[in-house]
């Protein structure tokens, strides 16, 4: 077999894409806060956070590669660089950029072939839903909010999701912004003002709480709120940008907004 033979990955779409490739035997070290598949938390040990990472035992897995994702783990990278160990350093923030990191990983595992099929599929997901959406009449505002304290929009893959199901995101151009801190809504009232038909929360890891967001002064007077249409999607099906955000985040984002679309035809 080529590529290389014993892999750590720190993020866990890396683990996801792996295990969709049928490449999980080369996986000996994962993130704690993978998720999918399940059987990769019964199966393989875990040696980081997401920021943080067991070194010592990253070294003793004894790696002929680490994948990490973003500059937040530029340090972890480092360290292990400077240990001798070979490190990949994804970033995709967007659809195209998760695509891409498929097609590479793929490559690097020489399981070219499979990354393809993975990704066409992919594609055909995304291409299915702009299908739908482009027979939308009404396009609902939609507010995503990625942490609660302070407010926090959607990241890119997430503004496109929204398009591509047919929404319209109410923070668009703050999703053009990489880092969280980029996209911090300083004011809710900024909210308020922009007047979503659609909340969806997912925060990060904890659990989402919408009598929390309806409660916040001046938001019973937002659609969304006043409608019910105030909704949750893990934060492992949307905000882990691998293979989970075409296949359950889309999926989940489309059934939002249909019911949305069916809802405002009843009511005229």
């Amino acid at each position: 077999m080529n590529g290389p033979q014993r892999i750590v990955c720190l993020t866990g779409e890396t683990t996801e894409v792996l295990y969709l490739l049928n490449q999980q035997w080369r996986v000996v070290g994962i993130s704690g806060y993978t998720t999918r598949p399940a059987a990769a938390r019964k199966e393989k040990p875990k040696v980081a956070a997401f920021t943080s990472a067991d070194i010592g035992k990253i070294v003793a897995l004894a790696p002929d590669l680490v994948l990490t994702c973003t500059n937040l783990q530029a340090d972890i990278a480092a360290a292990l660089i400077k240990a001798g160990i070979e490190v990949h350093a994804f970033n995709q923030r967007s659809l195209a950029g998760i695509l891409q990191m498929v097609s590479t990983l793929g490559a690097l595992v020489d399981a070219a072939e499979a990354a393809a099929a993975l990704r066409a599929e992919l594609e055909r997901l995304a291409a299915a839903a702009r299908a739908e959406a482009e027979s939308v009449t009404a396009k609902p505002r939609v507010y995503f909010e990625e942490w609660n304290d302070p407010l926090i929009s959607g990241i890119g893959w997430v503004s496109e999701l929204i398009e591509l199901a047919g929404g319209s995101d109410c923070f668009a151009e703050l999703g053009r912004q990489a880092a969280a801190k980029d996209r911090i809504i300083a004011d809710p009232n900024q909210v308020v003002a922009r007047q979503p038909d659609i909340i969806v929360g997912s925060w990060c890891g904890k659990k989402f709480r919408p009598e929390q967001v309806a409660a916040r002064p001046g938001w019973a007077d937002i659609p969304a709120v006043r409608n019910g249409f105030v909704r949750e999607i893990k934060s492992a099906d949307i905000l882990q940008p691998g293979p989970a955000v075409f296949q359950h985040g889309l999926r989940q984002l489309q059934d939002i907004v249909r019911q949305w679309s069916a809802s405002r035809a009843a009511h005229g």
